[in-house]
């Protein structure tokens, strides 16, 4: 699929998400955010896709929304709304933004080069890992435009470092700069900036290791259970064991594998 405003590329069964408007510091555009949803979609359908990053060209990983500029065009693949779904519509292009990358059900890299703002930060949220470095900067910014959080914000930051800090970067809109972004939890890897992309990639690599299907598994298990309670995140955890087991061959090679002592070859099937 053609896309207008990201690069995409997929090498050794990792995706790279390139948000393409440098000279927006990648602020998401009608037409951005129309393709953010759709590249999440076109890698999820992908079965030779088992790993994901995502990152912003230039300066900036995303500054959040863009609200200048004419109105979105689809792009190819991108669905249709109905007049009737658009009256009905819960979740806004924030939402659906959100849902896309929580939603990828594969392991998902946020590369941090730069600054990141309100939909911008969410969406790094929403990623399963962040690796930045010491240009990497956050910003809640909502507050500052007489908002409440969108995107996913206010679920997502409070689940990674709990409620009194979000709270204090969302009511404060303060800058929260590398050093402290790592501290908080923001950050899970900090390295040099020359070395962003490679230390993303080879945290790529050190998962795409693994059997797709059980990755996969393995993180839509751990999703749902953020709602559970222990009865019910340890009834979820069996009925998740079958996902693996499904994909036979692969189960085979492990223990193969395992027996001759030697690094193992997955399929995805």
């Amino acid at each position: 699929m053609a896309y207008s405003d990201i690069i995409y590329d997929k090498q050794n069964h990792i995706a790279t998400i390139t948000l393409n408007r440098p000279e927006r510091l990648n602020a998401l555009s009608k037409n951005l955010q129309l393709e953010s949803v759709a590249v999440c979609e076109e890698a999820r359908n992908d079965d030779d896709v088992w790993a994901v990053i995502v990152t912003g060209a230039g300066r900036g990983f995303c500054s959040g929304a863009d609200l200048s500029g004419p109105a979105p065009v689809a792009t190819e693949g991108a669905k249709a709304e109905s007049a009737q779904n658009k009256i009905l519509d819960q979740y806004s292009w924030v939402g659906d933004q959100a849902r896309a990358f929580y939603g990828l059900d594969k392991p998902t890299i946020a590369a941090m080069n730069g600054v990141c703002a309100g939909a911008g930060m969410s969406m790094a949220l929403a990623c399963d890992l962040r690796v930045g470095s010491e240009n990497s900067r956050f910003r809640t910014v909502f507050i500052e435009r007489n908002l409440s959080p969108d995107s996913g914000m206010s679920w997502l930051l409070t689940r990674i470092v709990g409620y009194s800090r979000a709270m204090d970067l969302i009511l404060t809109s303060r800058d929260v700069a590398a050093d402290e972004a790592y501290r908080l939890g923001l950050l899970d890897r900090l390295v040099p900036h020359e070395n962003l992309m490679a230390e993303s990639v080879a945290l790529a690599e050190s998962i795409t290791r693994w059997p797709p299907v059980a990755l996969r598994a393995a993180k839509r298990v751990t999703q749902q259970n953020l709602l559970n309670n222990l009865d019910d995140g340890l009834r979820n955890e069996f009925l998740h064991l079958s996902y693996g087991r499904g994909a036979a061959n692969d189960s085979r090679e492990a223990m193969a594998a395992r027996v001759e002592k030697r690094t193992p070859k997955y399929t995805g099937t």
